[in-house]
């Protein structure tokens, strides 16, 4: 059985198709729904216009497809709500869920922990959201909060820049005022929920062979000093402008500077002393 999995969040959409035995990700496509959202605190046409032109091109590799969303989609009032499911299951023949925080928690973790057998942090960070678990044979503790990478962009946009301007310093302290993180600890902080690993192996900062645990699925790792020097030079050497010359994707970049601060606010705030960058989402709960 071909399977289509789209998952819908603030700025990126993940498309991936499981053939009943493996997950392969066929790209992202970059909806700016929660940057655009912000200007008139609704959908905007183009964005809905979009997402449903690329829903109705999946259906030539697959006819079975799943469509969720996650962040922005939770934002909407009820009216929004309505408009919006009524009018893509008209336009697609599918219908949209709408993943709460939690849920989207549990699915990835689930995904994430597969192949480990120690206590480990799952940090899942969107365009719009962030959600982090502590996850010992079961997670013991999960936490929600309805911030993410737009909402840092739009104070400090120089992010985006080839070189930041603005200190690492001042946008971690930015997010840990208004992030809610764990009390409980954990050795090792697994990232997923978006393409960590890839930003990681295509940004050009240092990464070793994950000697942590086995899984085919997270073959890389950093100490957490190595991640907090490499995050450094990410902001004041690293040109942004090349690793953008170079994408077939150069809006995905965008948000990266913002979500390596979140990571290590949070390594930080459980003592991680390992950072294990992934490409799971919440598709490998989902299967």
């Amino acid at each position: 059985m071909k399977k289509i999995i789209i998952e819908v969040g603030s700025t990126n959409t993940k498309i991936d198709k499981y053939d009943g035995k493996n997950i392969k990700n066929l790209g992202t496509e970059t909806i700016e729904f929660k940057k655009n959202y912000k200007k008139e605190n609704k959908l905007q046409e183009k964005d809905v216009e979009k997402l449903i032109n690329l829903v109705n091109q999946s259906k030539k590799d697959a006819d079975n497809i799943y469509v969720c969303g996650t962040s922005v989609f939770r934002d909407l009032n009820e009216k929004q709500k309505d408009e919006f499911l009524n009018r893509f299951k008209l336009n697609t023949g599918i219908q949209f869920e709408i993943i709460s925080s939690q849920k989207e928690n549990e699915l990835t973790v689930a995904g994430a922990t597969k192949k480990v057998n120690s206590k480990v942090a799952v940090f899942v960070g969107g365009g719009g959201s962030t959600e982090i678990a502590i996850y010992d044979n079961g997670i013991k503790e999960m936490v929600n909060t309805p911030i993410g990478v737009m909402d840092i962009m739009d104070k400090f946009p120089d992010l985006a820049e080839n070189l930041a301007t603005t200190n690492l310093e001042d946008v971690k302290k930015f997010i840990k005022e208004r992030l809610n993180l764990p009390k409980y600890k954990a050795d090792i902080l697994i990232l997923a929920g978006g393409a960590h690993k890839k930003f990681a192996i295509e940004s050009g900062v240092r990464y070793e062979k994950n000697s942590l645990y086995e899984d085919e699925l997270q073959p890389i790792q950093m100490d957490i000093e190595t991640r907090i020097n490499e995050t450094q030079r990410y902001y004041k050497e690293i040109s942004l402008d090349e690793i953008r010359n170079k994408s077939n994707n150069p809006n995905w970049w965008y948000g990266t500077r913002a979500m390596c601060a979140f990571v290590l606010v949070v390594a930080e705030e459980i003592g991680a002393k390992y950072v294990v960058p992934t490409d799971l989402s919440m598709v490998y709960g989902l299967i």
